[in-house]
């Protein structure tokens, strides 16, 4: 997940044209053990889109091992574009056995889609995504109906197996599922609408909750469908993790599977996947596609009749860059960025398990500046602005001053959304129970990036602007300091969540690097990554490993400084107490209780702007 967030101190800006990139130092050469990889599920999916009613349907065919030591006889799914903000996430009611059983149609909140191919309604007019499970069976040769339920939010699906599958067995199942998306309005996804988001975040405190409709839409020739189907719910010390609930956080979680998928469009829709593709069988009117891919938390899909694309290779991934025509030039740039930045990961962390890597400019709402997911990432088309082009010239001038900072943090932002491949993708977390594992991972890489492949002075800038600026700046608006350990809930909106979470997590794995030495600290962290690539780490995890092999001593400074920086709150200490100087342009009171001014925005304009302009 990425917000808009406040920018730095000062208003300097990092050079436009990058320089030649420093020699990675080669990764330690100490063999290590390769972990025996778990058995994955496999989803067999075929679906078919229909872009222009917001549609689609599918089956998926589930190929689940039981990898735990106990039988198990249920199997526990989560429908993510079921998921609303402002409603309670109950547990599954109990409901009588049946021979079938699917959703009543009438208890679907959001519009059902098509029941048929020659239904010919209007597109669902609903303003949320919505997922129907319409049937459940054991897979071939038996297709025998299995019982299934949902909770009263349609969030999670529960299906009674007809045996209990014992330890290392494997159940196969068949669902039938039909969603809509909602199509966005264009101006939910404009650069000034993403502005406004960010200053609401500062000045009001507002709290937010990150929505099923910000992965899964339609909106200015675009869909993004960032999880459409039924997914197995995360199981984890022979339970499922069925609790589902919105906060800030990655809405989905995940444990690693291989899918398969199968899906067919209209001919003249451009598909783009988490997975790698190859045209199976076209005709003037539909296409076919196949997508693969391997250890994905999920699979998401970007389509759109004018998407275009460019790639190349790096560190054995193949990376692309998708992007609406008018943002070529910006997408190259993306596209340089994610490149070098792959190649920096790879040799510093180790290679990625995944075959591709697509980075997608896609029309996302205010307040959501970029979404990941395993293969594939989302940035705000609103970032790809071409401030030469005569519609940025149309835009007040307050929003056409902000080419600096939107440019400069495009950057920023690529060299994240690509640590995320390794840092929530590859070893996954559960973003919303401990979402500064891997936020504080990707941020403080990204920083890493410049490192490596800037230099020293461009990463002291993109420090001070996108970390310790930004954690100043919340302070300065009379933002608390507080713990970054907490669940994803506890934090009110981007705003906080970028400054506690985000900036502080970073800071805290940069101070380390000086506590345990170059070599010991980059080795922990490669023996972190293919310890748990593919699994799912916990906070206490990333800092056993990061106390691994040293002495008594560093073992305790590397404890007490996960408890100052996570647990405590001495953030005005370590990174920056509140601006003075700041506040007084900005006529902010710094005394304890005192109200925010509401009014603040209209008085210092072009200041606030410049200082906030930020993508995360």
């Amino acid at each position: 997940m990425l917000a808009i967030v406040c920018a730095a101190r000062g208003a300097t800006c990092l050079a436009q044209a990058a320089a030649r990139p420093t020699p990675t130092p080669k990764p330690s050469s100490t063999p290590r053990p390769t972990p025996t990889p778990a058995p994955r599920t496999l989803y067999r999916i075929s679906l078919a889109i229909d872009f222009d009613r917001r549609t689609y349907e599918g089956t998926e065919r589930v190929r689940w091992v039981n990898a735990d030591d106990r039988p198990a006889s249920v199997l526990f799914f989560h429908l993510y574009p079921n998921l609303r903000a402002d409603e309670p996430q109950p547990q599954t009611r109990a409901m009588m056995p049946t021979t079938t059983m699917t959703a009543p149609a009438a208890a679907a909140k959001p519009p059902a889609p098509n029941a048929s191919a020659d239904d010919a309604s209007s597109p669902p007019a609903s303003d949320e995504p919505g997922l129907e499970v319409m049937a459940v069976r054991a897979a071939l040769p038996s297709g025998q109906p299995l019982v299934f339920t949902l909770d009263e939010a349609r969030v999670t699906l529960r299906v009674q197996l007809r045996e209990a599958v014992a330890a290392g067995g494997v159940a196969e199942i068949e669902i039938k599922f039909r969603g809509s998306v909602p199509e966005i309005d264009a101006d939910e996804t404009s650069l000034t609408a993403h502005l406004m988001q960010q200053v609401g975040a500062a000045l009001q405190d507002t709290r937010e909750q990150r929505r099923a409709r910000d992965i899964n839409f339609h909106s200015r020739g675009v869909m993004l469908l960032g999880s459409f189907h039924p997914v197995l719910a995360a199981r984890s010390g022979g339970d499922w993790r069925r609790e589902v609930e919105p906060t800030l956080a990655a809405i989905a979680h995940a444990d690693a599977a291989d899918y398969e998928v199968e899906i067919v469009a209209s001919a003249d829709v451009a598909l783009y996947t988490s997975g790698s593709d190859s045209i199976d069988a076209e005709t003037s009117r539909q296409r076919s596609r196949r997508f693969t891919g391997e250890g994905l938390r999920g699979f998401a899909v970007v389509a759109g009749r004018a998407l275009r694309s460019q790639e190349r290779e790096s560190a054995g991934v193949r990376v692309r860059a998708v992007y609406a025509p008018e943002h070529e030039r910006t997408a190259r740039r993306v596209l340089d960025v994610s490149a070098e930045a792959v190649r920096v990961f790879a040799a510093r962390f180790g290679p990625l398990p995944f075959k591709s890597f697509t980075v997608a400019e896609a029309p996302l709402v205010a307040g959501m500046g970029s979404a990941e997911f395993s293969g594939l990432s989302a940035i705000a088309s609103a970032f790809y602005a071409d401030f030469d082009s005569p519609a940025m010239r149309r835009l007040p001038e307050v929003v056409r001053e902000q080419r600096a900072s939107v440019e400069d943090s495009l950057e920023f932002a690529a060299a994240h959304m690509a640590a995320h491949q390794w840092w929530g993708a590859a070893v996954g977390s559960d973003a919303a129970r401990e979402p500064v594992v891997d936020e504080a991972l990707a941020n403080w890489s990204a920083l890493l990036y410049y490192q490596d492949a800037r230099g020293a002075e461009p990463a002291r800038v993109a420090s001070d602007e996108q970390l310790r600026g930004v954690y100043e700046v919340y302070r300065t608006f009379g933002g608390e300091d507080m713990p970054a350990n907490r669940p994803a809930r506890d934090y009110r909106n981007s705003f906080q969540y970028a400054a506690v979470v985000s900036a502080k997590g970073a800071l805290m794995i940069e101070a380390l690097r000086p506590l345990l030495g170059e070599r010991r600290f980059f080795e922990a962290l490669r023996g972190y990554y293919e310890k748990h690539r593919l699994g799912v780490a916990t906070l206490d995890d990333l800092q056993e490993a990061l106390a691994l092999g040293v002495n008594t001593q560093q073992r305790r400074l590397v404890a007490r400084l996960f408890e100052r920086w996570l647990t405590e709150r001495h953030g005005d200490e370590d990174i920056a107490p509140p601006n003075p100087q700041l506040a007084s342009a900005l006529g902010i009171s710094l005394e304890p209780g005192a109200a925010k001014d509401r009014n603040a925005f209209s008085r210092f304009g072009r200041f606030f702007w410049r200082r906030m302009t930020r993508i995360r």
